[in-house]
């Protein structure tokens, strides 16, 4: 019983990840887009949805946060940030080397957007 409240304890210590964990990690993808923030990311967030029904968005005070959470843990980030031009296109990733569920449809809409 001892080494199933522990395990439960990790478990739950572990599902407190939030996307302040990938904010120090470097974008795998940083590109300008002379769209506004809130154009690219309404092009971008239905295909997040299409291809990971675990995608969130929130408007921030200069654009708009995107993220894709797995079991409490955010795996991508995609922070859109106005610029005088357009916007700054930041898309930040847990493991980026490692081809997770709905990853390369992930990353295609990030390009495809711009």
């Amino acid at each position: 019983m001892r080494f199933l409240m522990a395990g439960l304890g990790l478990v739950l210590l572990a599902g407190c990840v939030t996307t302040a964990d990938l904010e120090g990690n470097k974008p795998s993808i940083s590109v300008v887009s002379k769209r506004d923030p809130k154009q690219y990311a309404m092009c971008v967030f239905p295909k997040w949805q299409a291809a990971r029904t675990d995608s969130f968005m929130v408007e921030t005070t200069n654009g708009y946060r995107l993220w894709v959470a797995n079991s409490g843990l955010a795996d991508e980030l995609l922070d859109v940030t106005k610029t005088p031009n357009g916007s700054l296109i930041e898309l930040k990733q847990r493991m980026s080397w490692s081809p997770g569920l709905g990853r390369d449809a992930i990353e295609k809409s990030v390009r495809d957007c711009l």
